[in-house]
C-alpha cells in the first residue's frame, strides 16, 4: 500500500516561470543556473589549461557537456538533500580514513638481523620449577 505524500509544500519545485506567455523553453530550479555557471566555468579553465582555444564548437561542447553535468549533479539534490549537505558528504568521503592495501615488502638482509635468544615466560618458568620439585615416579 503506497501512501500519498503528506508535504505538499515540497511538491513545488521552485523555478522561474517569468512573466505570461514570456517563460523560458525549459523549467529549471534555481539551483540549477547556480550549478550550471560554477560547472560552465569549471570546464572553460579545464579546457585553457589544455590549451583547446575558444571558438565556436569548444563553446558548444561546452554548453552540451554543462547541461549534462548539471542534469547529473541536480540527481541528487532535492529539498530533502541541500546543495551544501551533498557537498559536504562529498568532501567528508573524500577525506575519510581508508584501509591500506598495499602490500609493504621488505627485503631483510641477514647481516642486519640479531640473533636474540629465546626467553622463557614467568609462567612457563614456574612450571619447570614444579616439575623439578615433584618426585619422579616409576
Amino acid at each position: 500500500m503506497r501512501l500519498p505524500v503528506d508535504d505538499e509544500i515540497y511538491n513545488v519545485n521552485a523555478v522561474w516561470l517569468g512573466p505570461p506567455r514570456k517563460t523560458l523553453p525549459w523549467r529549471a530550479r534555481y539551483v540549477a543556473y547556480a550549478v550550471g555557471l560554477v560547472v560552465f566555468v569549471l570546464l572553460q579553465v579545464i579546457e585553457r589549461r589544455l590549451g583547446i582555444g575558444l571558438g565556436f564548437f569548444s563553446l558548444a561542447y561546452s554548453v552540451l557537456a554543462t547541461v549534462g553535468l548539471t542534469r547529473l549533479i541536480l540527481n541528487v539534490v532535492d529539498h530533502d538533500r541541500p546543495l551544501s549537505s551533498v557537498l559536504a558528504a562529498f568532501a567528508h568521503e573524500i577525506e575519510a580514513p581508508r584501509e591500506q592495501t598495499k602490500i609493504t615488502e621488505r627485503t631483510i638482509r641477514p647481516a642486519r638481523v640479531r640473533a636474540v635468544p629465546f626467553r622463557v615466560s614467568r609462567a612457563q618458568r614456574r612450571a619447570a620449577r614444579r616439575r623439578q620439585a615433584q618426585p619422579q615416579e616409576a
